[in-house]
């Protein structure tokens, strides 16, 4: 079938959002300023620096009103956060004329101060460091000519109600005093380091979308500098209204799909819309079921997930206290702006449109089959996909869309292994709740010429016959990338037997190949009920990545790490799938059916996706990937071969049980011929 393709001139300027993929701190973990650990509690080999990260946004208190406070000011106008005198955002940002990191910072502040004051952003410099004297701070003020409010904080009274971090910390307030982001100034200093010049200008970037009236890319990161005893989340109301507080949490981690014109069944874009469905509401918080997040809970330290929905407990609680108790309104003067959202494409424009070329009707009620469709693509060269956003036409009855790259000239082994995992080459993906997914430069997913893009399509019918016609927007690179981003999957035998309500299939991958994973997606159909991620690194150690003790077919979701996570040579992957196909599971078509594996719902897949990608690959090359590494073995055995003597010696080799294995003649070397037939029966034990 012919594609249907919208070129859009490729030489026009365009700015990428990076909606559902926070790849920056990737970038600074290539460099040598970067602080990271391998793996979790693996033993750390990260560096002394401290740059700035970014971490999830909820853990914070982004999106909350900014606490009451009334500051005098050692110079310029008194700071009244009730009242913030017509500013169109603000600025807080914590300083010391004593940290040295800090103190860098001045010249980068006066010259914020001069970029947006005329644009109508109040900046208020809060110093919290008992130690600092008032003529330092006043000459700090003199030097660099700052004209905003200067607080000596002696009582720490704003450092405790914004949970300061750091004398580096910096904060955007919109019209309203809610914060929409919170952290690092930009990422030029940080402990033990200086750059010539930002590469990630975090507090402009969200300046510049408050002015437009939008959000940032970017809500929250860390905040290198001298570190305050004040460290949290900001303070929530003593007294929670509904335009105080409850507004705020609806719109942070309701109204994205509970909005008109939305994929949720009703509205909470107000007050009447929040009382209407409160015990609709409460139910399903309660429950764990909003937010839709399913991964098991951190209980130490931050979460590693950038697009982490959870609801923080202080949100719970406020949210569910309102909604059984008085349900008070409160002063509408204190409520939050309402939220935009984009009614076209929310990458921007894209360069290319592909749409399934006929309109698949949607019958009334009842289950659909999943639709396949494929379509060819005309582009006249390769094409590097710097973003990509799923629409369908009809969301209100589509359940979710994959779409998969089929490279041309495809091998019949190469269609087999595509048809077991349903796809394989895995592109982009649709789901309630999901919006478009940017990459930063220097990243970008591969499509080659002549390429045949196979869209699946989940329909859920609702009582109302309708068509879909859903397309796939592409933004495109203006240069090849420097890491190519690539998807696989963990996969397990599937023979599930009737009524048996914990069918467990296990898989594994050993990585044959320095790797970094940058998200999961796993997929199982309406009898899957729980998957678990784990890593067993080489030396012993392992650790779990992700649990979701309750998967939901429902919510096909994508888990983003907000750091790469290092992988290295001779790490095994393990992907653990738990199914119920018992009379107990609602959702089960027929208990009484042994089920194997299938694209249909009533049937089921054991896939544990991940993106990835290789630091040494070369982006576009066929055989850099996992998938060709563990298929022939070769990248394998030349990282173990020290010594490059074309064998393998059991101090080459990181696991004594696995080098046993693969020595296949007892000689006390492997060859590439044993490591490959090793590998080989690895792969089919795992089908």
């Amino acid at each position: 079938m012919a594609s249907i393709l919208q070129p859009i001139p490729s030489d026009r300027r365009r700015r990428i959002r990076s909606l559902t993929l926070s790849l920056a701190g990737a970038l600074a973990l290539m460099g040598s300023a970067t602080a990271a650990e391998s793996a979790g509690d693996a033993e750390s080999t990260a560096s002394l620096t401290d740059a700035a990260r970014i971490v999830p946004a909820i853990e914070l208190g982004v999106g909350r009103r900014v606490p009451s406070l009334d500051l005098k000011a050692l110079s310029g106008p008194r700071f009244q956060s009730d009242s913030l005198g017509g500013a169109k955002a603000t600025v807080i940002a914590f300083t010391s004329t004593s940290c040295p990191v800090t103190r860098k910072y001045g010249p980068t502040l006066a010259a914020l101060e001069k970029e947006y004051a005329a644009k109508g952003v109040r900046f208020v410099y809060v110093n919290p460091v008992d130690t600092d004297t008032a003529a330092a701070a006043k000459e700090m003020v003199q030097r660099h000519g700052l004209k905003g409010s200067y607080v000596k904080d002696t009582q720490g009274k704003a450092a405790k109600a914004l949970g300061a971090r750091t004398t580096a910390e910096a904060y955007v307030l919109d019209a309203t005093g809610t914060v929409v982001y919170r952290g690092a100034v930009d990422d030029q200093y940080g402990v033990g380091y200086s750059r010539p010049e930002p590469r990630e200008r975090y507090v402009a970037g969200a300046l510049d979308a408050v002015l437009a009236g939008g959000l940032p890319n970017v809500a929250a990161t860390t905040a290198p500098g001298c570190s305050l005893d004040h460290a949290g989340p900001i303070a929530t109301e003593a007294k929670p209204t509904f335009h105080n507080r409850i507004s705020r949490i609806l719109q942070t981690h309701c109204t994205e799909c509970h909005r008109d014109g939305g994929v949720g069944p009703f509205p909470l874009e107000s007050m009447a819309d929040a009382v209407a469905h409160a015990g609709m509401i409460r139910k399903q918080v309660e429950r764990g079921a909003m937010p839709p997040w399913f991964a098991a809970p951190i209980h130490s330290g931050s979460s590693p997930w950038a697009n982490d929905r959870s609801l923080p407990e202080a949100d719970k609680a406020d949210l569910i206290a309102w909604l059984s108790g008085s349900k008070a309104e409160g002063d509408p003067r204190l409520a939050p702006r309402p939220r935009t959202y984009p009614d076209g494409w929310a990458i921007g424009k894209p360069d290319a449109v592909i749409r399934i070329p006929k309109p698949i009707a949607v019958k009334e009620s009842g289950v659909m089959d999943y639709q396949n469709v494929h379509v060819k693509t005309d582009f006249d060269g390769d094409r590097w996909i710097q973003a990509f956003e799923v629409r369908p036409t009809a969301r209100e009855v589509v359940h979710h869309v994959l779409v998969f790259v089929i490279p041309p000239n495809e091998s019949e082994a190469d269609k087999k292994r595509r048809g077991d995992v349903a796809g394989g080459n895995y592109l982009a993906a649709y789901a309630p709740g999901t919006g478009g997914i940017g990459y930063p430069p220097g990243f970008a997913k591969f499509l080659p010429k002549g390429s045949t893009l196979h869209f699946q399509l989940h329909y859920t019918p609702n009582g109302k016959a309708t068509e879909d016609q859903s397309a796939l927007g592409l933004v495109f690179a203006k240069e090849p990338p420097k890491h190519e981003i690539r998807v696989a999957g963990v996969t397990g035998k599937l023979d599930i037997p009737p009524n048996d309500p914990d069918y467990v299939s296990k898989g594994k991958i050993t990585v044959p190949v320095d790797a970094k994973i940058l998200s999961f997606m796993p997929h199982m159909h309406v009898r899957g009920k729980a998957y678990r991620y784990d890593l067993d690194l080489p030396g012993g150690k392992s650790r779990t990545l992700l649990d979701v003790p309750r998967y939901d077919f429902n919510w096909q979701l994508l888990y983003r790490l907000a750091e790469p996570l290092d992988v290295p040579t001779g790490a095994v992957l393990h992907g653990t799938a738990r199914y119920d196909n018992s009379s107990g599971n609602p959702a089960n078509p027929n208990p009484n059916q042994r089920v194997t594996w299938g694209e249909q719902t009533d049937e089921e897949m054991m896939i544990g996706y991940f993106e990835y990608f290789i630091p040494e690959a070369k982006p576009g090359e066929s055989g850099a990937t996992l998938e060709a590494a563990v298929r022939d073995g070769s990248a394998l055995f030349r990282r173990l071969d020290r010594n490059k003597d074309g064998k393998i010696t059991a101090d080459e080799s990181p696991s004594k049980q696995q080098f046993e294995a693969a020595d296949a003649n007892h000689d006390g070397v492997v060859t590439p011929e044993e490591l490959r037939r090793l590998m080989g029966r690895s792969r089919s034990r795992s089908r």
